[in-house]
């Protein structure tokens, strides 16, 4: 079996654009992929383009890893974040090809059945003002629906300070929150990297009593030695890993000691072939995995065969019940999560869904962009402003 041809669709919500790859066979098999470029969709379709021209068409679909050395060797300069979101497309199409040759289902190409259903946690249920009373109605909401998890983030535009009125609103949000859903259901705070280490060991020592399940991404991702300083004085577990791409980037972060949940990104760390790798270096160190999603039904599909055939897996964020319910019209059977806050095992071959030409037309580009320092993260009547 050989790769012959390679097709992009680029579908738009008002906040987000979801690029899916087809990755098409000389046996008539057509793989799918899927990735969320933040701000940057033209050049992530371009570099798909180039990279599927060079090193996937007339190849074999199960070379994956050597797809993967050669995308980030032979082109010699260092594979970053567009690059890696490319290659992760690919790979995504690419497992999906095979398990649809086999007649199996992905995970169990990755290593077979570990956990009969996957966990999973809300985001993008947060929409209105921002304020106390608001987003507690919300997030009860968010229990009744079965979820036992969920993420907020109460600050707003903030970046890198909060004045004393900015962080008594955003405590008085979690702690709103916290009341609302009980002792019982977890809740991760988002920073989105954007506080100095001053401002989130503030921020962190005061929700300490609120028990989050993580503050994540605290202080900006380049930084370790900042992380250091918030790793030292709080005790919440601290996740972060979304905008690392390369494995070799997370090098500090585990064998300092320095993170507690990894939230490497699918669609961004090269695929199954990239956080397969990564998973099996963080169990090692009694690291978890939770993957950063912010994809559609294709990405949240690959990401469930990810988790049910990894021993390390924590839980799957999943946006697409509260933010563009509507994505699961872009395939003919998109993953839900169920009653008690969970997926399903996916029993079809490869990654068990088709893309609807159709219906993705009727959602064409909306060149949305994100901007988290001007508008921060809420949800209004017509969705999100913006989000990550």
């Amino acid at each position: 079996m050989k790769i012959i041809d390679v097709r992009t669709t680029v579908v738009g919500t008002s906040w987000r654009e979801l690029t899916f790859v087809e990755l098409i066979t000389d046996e008539g098999l057509v793989g799918l992929g899927e990735a969320r470029m933040v701000n940057k969709t033209d050049t992530l379709v371009a570099c798909i383009g180039e990279l599927a021209r060079r090193y996937a068409v007339g190849s074999d679909p199960f070379d994956v890893e050597l797809l993967a050395w050669r995308v980030q060797w032979e082109d010699y300069g260092r594979a970053g974040e567009v690059t890696m979101t490319a290659l992760a497309a690919l790979d995504m199409a690419c497992w999906d090809l095979m398990g649809q040759a086999l007649d199996q289902p992905v995970w169990r190409l990755l290593g077979g059945r570990f956990r009969d259903k996957v966990p999973a946690y809300a985001n993008g249920w947060y929409r209105g003002p921002r304020d106390a009373t608001t987003y507690a109605a919300l997030a009860g909401a968010v229990t009744e629906r079965g979820y036992r998890a969920l993420k907020i983030d109460p600050f707003g535009s903030a970046s890198s300070d909060l004045s004393s009125a900015e962080e008594a609103r955003s405590v008085e949000i979690i702690t709103a929150v916290r009341e609302a859903v009980g002792s019982d259901v977890s809740i991760m705070v988002e920073m989105h990297g954007r506080f100095s280490a001053a401002t989130a060991i503030r921020v962190a020592q005061r929700m300490e009593a609120l028990r989050p399940e993580w503050i994540e991404e605290p202080v900006p991702p380049y930084n370790p030695s900042t992380l250091r300083r918030v790793r030292h004085a709080t005790s919440i577990p601290i996740a972060t890993g979304e905008r690392v791409h390369a494995i070799a980037d997370f090098r500090e972060l585990i064998e300092s000691g320095l993170v507690d949940v990894i939230q490497a990104d699918l669609s961004h760390f090269g695929g199954f072939t990239g956080l397969r790798n990564l998973a099996g270096w963080a169990a090692v160190y009694d690291l978890q995995l939770a993957p950063h999603n912010v994809c559609g039904p294709v990405g949240t599909a690959a990401n469930i065969h990810f988790a049910v055939a990894t021993a390390n897996f924590k839980v799957l964020e999943h946006f697409n019940d509260f933010a563009d319910p509507w994505l699961s019209e872009l395939v003919d059977e998109a993953p839900k999560v169920t009653a008690d806050g969970f997926f399903d095992i996916p029993t079809r071959p490869g990654l068990g869904l088709q893309l609807d030409s159709d219906a993705c037309a009727n959602h064409p580009r909306t060149h949305a962009h994100f901007n988290l320092h001007r508008d921060g993260w809420e949800m209004r009547a017509g969705g999100p402003v913006t989000g990550a």
